[in-house]
């Protein structure tokens, strides 16, 4: 199992803590606020992971708040507390960017240093952290969608939000990347929207075999698209006739991996992505420079690299499929 620079203990995050609970720190000094898109998720729940890590080993008080609700205005709201309660930096990933920049951006007239996931598009950050190049990340993802389609045939694109930066940069770079090196499949229907939730991810792909009987193919973006959608394909008898691909994490994929509704699930571990926000955090805190090739302590982020405010990690994407699944425990 991936680590974030030590051993991570089973333990998540109980999304209704009160603000330091789940702080490793003393109380003293600047205090790191990881906020996910939502809790409650094993993607986020992991994130959570990641956080008490960094200050487990830092002794910093970090730790994660966010809501239950897939809802931009709701993760908004818990920003706006953390703000009202004096935090020092937050680690944010958007469930929409473009709906969190006002508060963002009155978080830095406040002099909180805000650090990004998942939003390379964000203006009011100092900084944002990917894993990779989200266009690389979108190939990979067709790569895998075509090999087990065997080249052809009809597929769907799901997105948790149609306003998540990353989720449309993987799309879009898949799609492109179809149609030039894979011109015998072709793209059905508008993008899916599914709100981060399997039931939609589910109703959606019902609604798919409806409509596109001779659908071959479905890549999900959202970690809970490829379990809805597994499990539509599974209920209908197709796992051998449909290729299901996407953003997942093992444990919430790991039926369907098993019995062949969904073939193969790709991700970074959000537990050292969340490890990497805090520390540039914690950098920017103590009027550190960010430099390219600097360490950040964690797998992935050994050397990194930047570009127009984007700090990037070394492509650290893992591709997981029923023979390898036990290897990852989250």
């Amino acid at each position: 199992m991936l680590t974030a620079c030590g051993s991570l203990d089973d333990e998540g995050v109980d999304p209704a803590a009160e603000p330091g609970t789940n702080g490793g720190g003393d109380g003293e000094g600047p205090t790191i606020v990881t906020v996910p898109k939502l809790t409650g998720i094993s993607w986020f729940d992991r994130l959570g992971e990641g956080t008490d890590t960094f200050a487990e080993e830092t002794g910093v008080d970090a730790y994660m708040q966010g809501s239950g609700q897939a809802d931009a205005n709701a993760q908004v709201r818990v920003i706006e507390d953390l703000l009202a309660s004096d935090v020092d930096a937050l680690a944010v990933v958007p469930f929409q960017p473009d709906a969190v920049e006002q508060v963002l951006g009155q978080a830095m007239d406040e002099d909180v240093v805000v650090i990004t996931h998942e939003a390379p598009e964000i203006e009011n950050a100092d900084w944002d952290i990917e894993a990779f190049r989200n266009e690389d990340y979108g190939r990979h993802l067709m790569d895998e969608l075509a090999s087990r389609m065997g080249e052809e045939g009809e597929y769907a694109l799901m997105v948790g939000s149609l306003s998540s930066a990353t989720h449309m940069a993987w799309v879009e770079a898949a799609e492109a990347h179809q149609q030039e090196n894979y011109p015998e499949m072709e793209r059905v229907g508008d993008l899916i929207e599914t709100s981060d939730d399997s039931q939609v991810a589910y109703e959606r792909m019902q609604e798919l075999l409806s409509a596109y009987p001779n659908i071959a193919g479905v890549q999900g973006s959202a970690s809970t698209d490829v379990v809805g959608v597994g499990q539509a394909v599974d209920e209908a008898g197709l796992e051998d006739d449909i290729a299901v691909v996407g953003t997942s994490t093992a444990n919430d994929a790991r039926a369907g991996l098993e019995n062949g509704s969904i073939d193969a699930i790709t991700f970074w571990d959000p537990a050292d992505a969340a490890y990497a926000m805090n520390a540039v955090a914690q950098l920017v805190l103590d009027g550190e420079e960010i430099e390219d090739g600097m360490d950040l302590g964690v797998e992935g982020y050994e050397t990194i690299t930047i570009e127009d405010g984007v700090i990037y990690g070394d492509e650290a994407w893992i591709t997981v499929t029923a023979d390898n699944a036990d290897e990852y425990d989250f």
